[in-house]
């Protein structure tokens, strides 16, 4: 088979890391993007160039966007399948989290993986050969699904990033032959974690200790999640990108599957306690 041809967001780190080195050590095609290139310089050395291709990238920066693909296709001469992961953390309530930190969250969590998702797609149409196609897959959340206390801004972004997918997809001309996968996992180990701080606490929340995230701020992470390896959790994505008929939302890992299915159980309840109230509107 020919090796197919990837192309990392966000791979310095975390799950991009494990992903763009789980590709190599299939045998496949990585290019592997990044903000500092030096960061994956034992990869390098590892791999030649007809295996893996490093490029810095700022997924906040369209021109730099265009270029990888345009150096991705004088490598190599397509993009097969493209892993939209770049992104970035905050945590505190939506009250107490700096505004300016909220919005620097959406334009790379958001804006940036739009702006890297129509270059994909424009890619596969017009750039890859005629009738090839291509995968998209894109690094959501099932904060993306479920709203958790402490996590306003980064569930907001991966909301819409949900919500832009889904539309997406139903846009598409099916004979371009690109299929678009959201990625819905739960909590992954990464890089991300250890570096979140909480904002200053607002009185009127510290006033009750039973709070979710007054509890939060008050412990760790660890206390509430479960973990998943970031490794295997690779594997699973990278299984994904050889479905032949993949679906449109992926969810992966237990608390990614509970929370949604107590959050269908609930919104179905709520469907059908108020349904009456929409009787008679139509004109």
């Amino acid at each position: 088979m020919i090796p197919r041809v990837w192309l990392i967001t966000g791979a310095s780190t975390g799950l991009g890391r494990a992903l763009t080195e789980l590709i190599l050590e299939k045998d496949e095609v990585a290019i592997a993007t990044v903000r500092s290139p030096p960061v994956l310089d034992d990869l390098v050395q590892k791999y030649p160039s007809t295996r893996l291709l490093v490029l810095q990238l700022d997924v906040n920066k369209e021109e730099q966007i265009i270029d990888a693909f345009s150096r991705a296709k004088a490598a190599f001469g397509r993009v097969d399948i493209v892993v939209n992961n770049a992104g970035m953390g905050e945590i505190g309530e939506v009250e107490t989290t700096d505004e300016g930190k909220g919005r620097a969250l959406l334009e790379t969590n958001f804006w940036g993986a739009l702006h890297v998702t129509k270059e994909a797609i424009r890619f596969f149409r017009d750039e890859n050969p005629v009738g090839a196609g291509g995968r998209l897959l894109q690094m959501s959340s099932y904060l993306g699904v479920v709203g958790l206390p402490g996590t306003g801004f980064y569930a907001a972004a991966k909301f819409a990033l949900e919500g832009m997918t889904e539309t997406l997809a139903a846009e598409i001309d099916p004979k371009w032959n690109i299929k678009v996968t959201s990625l819905v996992p739960g909590w992954i180990r990464s890089a991300m974690a250890p570096r979140l701080t909480w904002p200053p606490e607002h009185p009127a929340y510290a006033a009750n200790p039973s709070l979710p995230t007054t509890a939060l701020r008050n412990g760790s992470l660890d206390d509430v999640v479960t973990w998943k390896d970031t490794r295997r959790s690779a594997e699973v994505f990278y299984k994904a990108a050889s479905l032949s008929d993949p679906p449109l939302h992926l969810l992966v890992g237990k608390d990614a599957i509970e929370a949604t299915r107590r959050k269908i159980a609930s919104l179905a309840e709520e469907v059908d306690k108020y349904e009456v109230w929409s009787e008679g509107l139509e004109e």
